[in-house]
């Protein structure tokens, strides 16, 4: 494939002047993220309006020309499975790309799988079969041999066409509304996620009291800082299960705290001080400081419901051509069941399922099911649908 390089500030330059006017801005990356702090970007693959260019960040000054020519102007920026697109963006300039679309997401909402993987948009929408071969490429080594380089230009060549057929079938399906929204929520809750602190997602802190939540934010802001500092990933400061294990213990005592297997490593008993620093930070709060985390549990006796209506969820999925993946998990199906019945209510607000697009499409099926309205009955074992939904009383 013909494509231009660009190389150099100057090249950079010239590109943005020329894509300035785009009708259109497809764009990848290629990026290792196992060895630093943050993701490093290794190269950038773009189509504007059909027009194919390889960006190389790590021969190029300063990449900001390029996230700001994304930002600006009235073009369609088109991404496929973008969440890592969107960061870079947000850290380089803290803007998104102008009127982002996510094929990923689009073609969920005309029934493809949720998440589908590039190559298998490709097949089901464009016909096509597409080869990956360098998925375990060292992207920051130079030379990049022309494989890599064809690997990399597959990756934008077919976002234009996919985005063509995909977003006529959503017009075709009167939801390009339902994008537009979702692209909304779905760029807010990256950016959320980015600029944001997300101790929240240790793993197993769920059943931690508040004071142990309190000691896991402090000793995760303090891992933050240390693994920012040495630009390492988090998990080569301090495991998550470590941290769990200290919140669970509640103590800034030493020697107490020398008895977890695992925290015996030299660089984190030299950093012992501030690591106990950070407990002790936590300990010092009042309960009133001290984290609570959004309980979500259902009661026992809503589980067997809400285990039927993800099945029905599947069925409603598939007559309306949306993916299930996309629509909501267990979870959010038990979330409806409880806020339908005024059990759990989070802070009052609706959840996700009675909401939008999902409340027009599959909320209100299921609501009118706990409510009695509708009635389910198998209609024909064999068939890929089975299941039919009738007022009641008929």
């Amino acid at each position: 494939m013909q494509y231009d390089l660009v190389d150099s500030d100057a090249a950079l330059s010239k590109w943005c002047a020329a894509a300035a006017g785009a009708r259109r801005i497809a764009f990848d990356t290629e990026f290792i993220s196992e060895r630093s702090y943050r993701p490093q970007l290794c190269l950038i693959q773009a189509a504007v309006d059909g027009q194919l260019a390889i960006f190389d960040p790590l021969r190029i000054k300063d990449l900001t020309p390029f996230w700001q020519t994304l930002a600006g102007g009235e073009h369609t920026t088109i991404v496929h499975a973008g969440r890592e697109e969107l960061a870079f963006s947000l850290r380089a300039i803290g803007r998104h790309p102008a009127n982002l679309v996510d094929l990923q997401i689009a073609a969920g909402l005309v029934g493809t799988d949720y998440p589908a993987g590039y190559s298998s948009l490709i097949s089901k929408i464009l016909g096509r079969k597409l080869h990956k071969h360098e998925t375990r490429t060292d992207w920051s080594r130079r030379p990049l041999s022309p494989r890599q380089l064809q690997y990399a230009l597959d990756d934008v060549v077919y976002l234009e066409p996919l985005y063509d057929n995909v977003v006529r079938t959503l017009s075709e399906l009167g939801r390009t509304t339902w994008l537009s929204d979702e692209m909304t929520d779905w760029q807010t809750d990256i950016e959320t996620a980015t600029t944001g602190e997300r101790w929240q997602r240790v793993g197993g802190i769920a059943n931690l009291s508040p004071r142990s939540l309190a000691i896991v934010r402090e000793v995760w802001r303090w891992r933050e800082t240390v693994a920012e500092r040495r630009d390492t990933p988090v998990r080569h400061v301090i495991r998550d299960d470590l941290i769990v294990e200290l919140a669970r213990l509640q103590s800034a005592d030493e020697a107490r705290i020398s008895h977890i297997r695992g925290l015996d490593r030299r660089d984190l008993t030299r950093a012992m001080p501030h690591l106990l620093d950070a407990i002790q930070r936590a300990l010092d709060l009042s309960d009133a400081e001290c984290p609570r985390l959004q309980r979500t549990d259902s009661p026992s006796q809503l589980q067997l419901v809400a285990q039927l209506l993800t099945s029905i969820l599947n069925s409603v999925c598939r007559a309306a051509s949306v993916s299930v993946g996309l629509v909501g998990t267990v979870q959010d199906v038990r979330d409806l069941v409880a806020f339908h019945l005024g059990v759990d209510r989070a802070g009052g607000q609706p959840p996700k399922l009675a909401r939008g697009w999902r409340a027009q499409i599959v909320g209100q099926v299921l609501e009118d099911l706990l409510a009695g309205k509708t009635c389910i009955r198998i209609a024909d074992p064999l068939s890929d649908d089975p299941l039919a939904f009738e007022p009641r009383g008929h």
